[in-house]
């Protein structure tokens, strides 16, 4: 099918007023208004936050089929100067959530010319991906649960890959990822005195330097780990004072959950050590977990079906993704597949802040879809 003119007009308005994790209201408005206006069904509202849900049921027969996508932006300021540049400080569409939802909205325009005799389609625009909480809150209500999917997907574009090529992997496809802080808290002194208070500095330069040799970063390695220091916070900018608090911020990613908990008992192992030596008390605070998505064999081999009719290339990954994505949650369920599209050799990355997503994987992602679709309701 051709695309309508008005999915684009929709992806740049999406990119222009771009919202963080749980604050996604206008955008699902947004999202609302474009399908009423184009192919008007039942909405569900407010799923997991902001979440939306457009079913197009064709018979309450046969198999029901989820189509996913994401709301939310990130925290980052926009780089670029085109006209639909983000009017929202510090917040931007840079991870192509803006494309992911045009595509799935694109949908309702092939949609809207089927007869099928048999299941159903939700189109599923799903909140707070970015920090993980989104696609468990979205299974937490019962009005998802009552839908009863049969078969979830998803795509994802990706930086440095060829430009409408199909990314699969063997079966687990992103990564099992986890955050933390870990606080230590000492007693501050005078800077000319410190040792009548305790500083954690010792501790923090010990723990840094502990933690990257809990790391395995060959991505073929079974036991592959990766501990990312984001950010380190030790006293404050008061040259009379020895400080007495500090903070690590990590990122942990790992292949699955046993090796994830694994890599948290050693960290756990090794802060209560460094603590004890330093007379430290410690704190640590767990968040923005994302577990592994294991795409399903059977919805793995609908996709590379699809992508053989229509002509785009399938590029298999030896190894997953190492970025976080809560799709995982959905994959844990029910069967699902999550794959990537290639956005191009020389598209800036994820998350830098002059990316973009680029609009010609619009009319590649629908024609999966709508291929992965008639496969299942043919």
């Amino acid at each position: 099918m051709q695309v309508p003119d008005s999915v684009y007009a929709l992806r740049k308005e999406l990119h222009k007023y771009p919202e963080l994790s749980g604050a996604e209201h206008a955008t699902a408005e947004r999202i609302s208004s474009f399908i009423n206006a184009h192919h008007p069904t039942e909405l569900i509202s407010g799923l997991g936050g902001h979440g939306v849900a457009a079913v197009y049921r064709f018979s309450d027969d046969g198999p029901t089929i989820v189509i996913r996508c994401e709301l939310d932006a990130l925290p980052i300021a926009e780089a670029n100067g085109f006209s639909y540049r983000s009017e929202h400080p510090g917040v931007s569409h840079k991870c192509g959530h803006d494309g992911h939802m045009a595509i799935v909205a694109g949908l309702i325009f092939w949609l809207k010319e089927q007869s099928f005799q048999r299941g159903e389609v939700v189109l599923l625009f799903q909140p707070s991906e970015e920090n993980g909480q989104g696609a468990q809150a979205v299974l937490q209500d019962e009005r998802f649960r009552r839908l009863q999917p049969d078969y979830i997907f998803a795509l994802h574009n990706l930086p440095g890959e060829a430009m409408h090529s199909i990314v699969l992997t063997e079966q687990v496809f992103t990564a099992t990822v986890q955050s933390v802080v870990i606080r230590l808290n000492g007693r501050q002194a005078h800077a000319s005195e410190p040792e009548n208070g305790i500083n954690p500095a010792l501790a923090v330069a010990e723990l840094v330097q502990a933690f990257d040799c809990l790391n395995h970063p060959n991505s073929t390695d079974p036991d592959f780990a990766l501990l990312t220091p984001v950010c380190i916070e030790l006293g404050e900018r008061a040259y009379g004072i020895s400080a007495g608090a500090g903070a690590l911020h990590y990122t942990m990613r790992t292949w699955n959950e046993v090796i994830m908990k694994r890599l948290k008992d050693q960290v756990l192992s090794l802060t209560a050590d460094a603590c004890r030596r330093h007379r430290l008390e410690y704190t640590t605070d767990w968040f923005d977990y994302f577990p592994a998505t294991v795409n399903d064999p059977e919805c793995s081999q609908l996709i590379r079906n699809v992508a053989a009719v229509r002509g785009l290339p399938v590029v298999t990954r030896p190894t997953p993704l190492k970025f976080g994505e809560d799709f995982g949650w959905f994959a844990a369920h029910y069967k699902s597949a999550l794959f990537g599209l290639g956005a191009g050799k020389t598209t800036p990355a994820l998350h830098h802040d002059d990316y973009d997503f680029p609009e010609v994987l619009i009319e590649t992602g629908i024609r999966m879809f709508t291929g992965i679709i008639g496969q299942i309701l043919h």
